[in-house]
């Protein structure tokens, strides 16, 4: 007697795509919250601050986007919104190398740009975890 056991099909990220996915999107809106207290009180702290949650944030989304081309290949149905989704970390990714490098100026002359940049970079993250975790259901099969 042959026993087969059948594992159901995955469509979502694996569990350490999700906590890099998870973990960069904090680190960016924590970025543009201080960002906006650097702005409110110019003390040069949260400038800093900012610059660290950045460069973590970098870190994050790089080791995701990394998932997210290994997702690419083998997703089969999916490959359209696996691309979009690969995109968007890209942009996202590229998009907060250019705000650790308004960041890398002084506190001074980081402002106004690099509140601008840590805004729209926190929203872009929030999407790419949307897509990531919402619209591509994991577990079980459909």
């Amino acid at each position: 007697m042959i026993a087969t056991a059948e594992r159901p099909a995955r469509n979502g990220p694996n569990p350490l795509h999700g906590m890099l996915l998870a973990g960069a999107f904090p680190l960016f809106l924590g970025a543009a919250l201080s960002d906006y207290a650097y702005s409110t009180t110019y003390q040069i702290q949260w400038s800093h601050f900012a610059s660290w949650l950045i460069a973590g944030g970098l870190v994050f989304c790089g080791l995701a986007l990394i998932c997210a081309l290994i997702g690419i290949f083998r997703s089969a149905g999916r490959r359209g919104l696996s691309v979009v989704y690969f995109l968007l970390l890209l942009v996202t990714w590229g998009l907060g190398f250019v705000n650790a490098l308004v960041h890398a100026r002084d506190a001074w002359g980081m402002m106004p740009t690099g509140l601008t940049l840590s805004i729209v970079i926190a929203v872009l993250s929030f999407i790419a975890v949307w897509i990531g975790f919402i619209s591509r259901k994991s577990g079980g099969q459909s």
